[in-house]
């Protein structure tokens, strides 16, 4: 799959959804946030399926607000119904590691057939556990990993053997990349998805010597027509 972009903004998604390089779009209550993107629920809903409409089938990955267990339940049918395409993000525990968590991902995900996207992880241990409740994605924050002193690199193999070998159904979401050589390592070391925000992706495409050679191509290109033309002139 992958490359998801990390965004809230309508105009990065069109953009790299034009260009066919993303598989998918996820956003959290922070991304929303930083983007001034505020209003109604009623609002925040009209959002949403706008978001899903423009990258439809692909995923679309929505965070709940509230760690109450009623709530997120709750919540979480009320965006399932948005879109076909919408996977709903529930962190891994509460915010005093509170343990039901798990116990809505699985209802959700066994009972109600509602794709779940577990986040907020740091270890391989944390997504085996999600992955075991049944989550079809898990998030590893792996720039977060790496600040910490580890190798995400390390989680992310221990993490995509267990899931292979158990045969759980749960996609490696690497996320909280900080540079753009985590991509190609992170998904070069069994990460099915690795989560881009905009400028990070388009510094995959832009590079230096890329500009200077085409520069130098319609230069030359340019310098070849005009000649073209004024020997064709010259025989007039």
């Amino acid at each position: 799959m992958a490359i998801f972009l990390d965004t809230a903004k309508i105009e990065d998604i069109q953009k790299f959804h034009r260009m066919g390089i993303i598989r998918g779009v996820t956003s959290n209550p922070t991304l929303l946030y930083q983007a001034g993107i505020v209003g109604t629920f009623d609002e925040m809903k009209k959002y949403f399926i706008h978001m899903a409409e423009l990258i439809q089938p692909l995923p679309l990955s929505v965070e709940v607000t509230s760690n109450d267990q009623e709530e997120m339940i709750r919540q979480a049918k009320e965006f399932a119904s948005w879109a076909k395409n919408i996977n709903v993000k529930i962190t891994i525990h509460g915010p005093q590691g509170e343990l039901h968590n798990l116990e809505v991902v699985h209802h959700l995900e066994k009972d109600l057939n509602i794709r779940v996207n577990v986040t907020a992880m740091m270890s391989a241990q944390q997504c085996l556990v999600a992955a075991m409740a049944g989550a079809s994605f898990v998030s590893l924050f792996c720039g977060r990993v790496n600040n910490m002193g580890y190798n995400a690199i390390d989680e992310i193999k221990k993490l995509r053997r267990l899931l292979d070998e158990f045969q759980l159904k749960a996609k490696i979401i690497a996320a909280s990349t900080r540079e753009i050589l985590n991509v190609v390592e992170w998904l070069g070391a069994g990460a099915h998805i690795v989560t881009v925000l905009p400028n990070l992706l388009e510094g995959m495409i832009v590079h230096p010597y890329s500009k200077e050679t085409v520069q130098m191509f319609l230069r030359d290109g340019e310098r070849g027509l005009m000649a073209d033309v004024k020997s064709k002139a010259g025989t007039v």
